[in-house]
């Protein structure tokens, strides 16, 4: 994606809606969909050993979080359905 998009997508207000989550109060694992057209996770934060440990190594500013697959499968479902 260009710099200009990503710097566009930066200024705008952040707006999202649950897509799909794995209980009903809001502290679990959750998928939203944004008004800009991405998607964001809300998972269990793997820590950056972890990571490193399996091969992943975030840059500065981005996080790994760990969900169920079933999740993104099922959210990707119905992402797709709409």
């Amino acid at each position: 994606m260009p710099i200009s998009d990503e710097k566009e997508k930066s200024d705008s207000l952040l707006t999202a809606v649950e897509v799909l989550a794995t209980c009903s109060n809001g502290t679990c694992p959750t998928i939203y969909a944004s008004n800009r057209g991405t998607v964001l996770v809300q998972g269990y934060t793997v820590s950056a050993d972890a990571a490193v440990g399996v091969g992943v190594t975030p840059p500065v500013g981005e996080q790994v979080v760990e969900i169920p697959a079933e999740l993104l499968a099922q959210a990707f479902a119905a992402m797709k359905g709409q």
